[in-house]
């Protein structure tokens, strides 16, 4: 007699948690004041202004930008605030940084939209694989947020998993 195959991962109450579909779909620009510095050294008012007026801001159109300068030269603040209100009536969303950074800021302002509530006394497995690249600093502010309320944390694929956290039982 044959015994049934019981698939107990998905008969198992975990639930998991996908970072990967917090990714905020689009186009990620930086946008480099290195290449507008005299001699990558120094900022000429005049000529950053004429950049300013002549430059076509449409192609940020919809796009995330980063704006940085990665010359070792001093950049008066203005110039970046110029940038930026130059970017803002086409870019989707602008910081100052790396596009790294960026990225992490993206999947901070989605982990600020989460509902954490439906994660108490669950058990969570927060996926560790995914078709797009989930900055380690998403996965740390998500287990800062469930070690208060999930009942088990886990890292990976329910099938193959890595104990997080286990609250200890009264």
């Amino acid at each position: 007699m044959e015994k049934e195959i019981v698939n107990r991962v998905s008969s198992s109450q975990l639930i998991t948690f996908d970072l990967e579909e917090l990714y905020t779909p689009g186009e990620r620009v930086l946008f480099d004041l290195k290449g507008l510095l005299f001699q990558e050294l120094v900022l000429r008012e005049k000529d950053f202004r004429d950049y300013i007026k002549s430059h076509d801001w449409v192609q940020y159109k919809n796009k995330f930008v980063a704006i940085t300068c990665s010359a070792d030269a001093i950049v008066p603040t203005w110039a970046f605030m110029l940038v930026s209100v130059s970017l803002q009536p086409y870019a989707q969303y602008i910081i100052f940084g790396t596009l790294k950074e960026l990225e992490q800021t993206l999947f901070q302002m989605e982990l600020n939209k989460v509902d954490w509530n439906k994660y108490n006394n669950a058990k969570v497995v927060i996926k560790g694989c995914s078709k797009v690249d989930v900055p380690l600093t998403a996965y740390v502010e998500a287990t800062s947020h469930l070690r208060s309320i999930a009942s088990s944390i886990m890292f990976g694929e329910p099938c193959s998993t890595v104990p997080i956290f286990k609250k200890k039982s009264l």
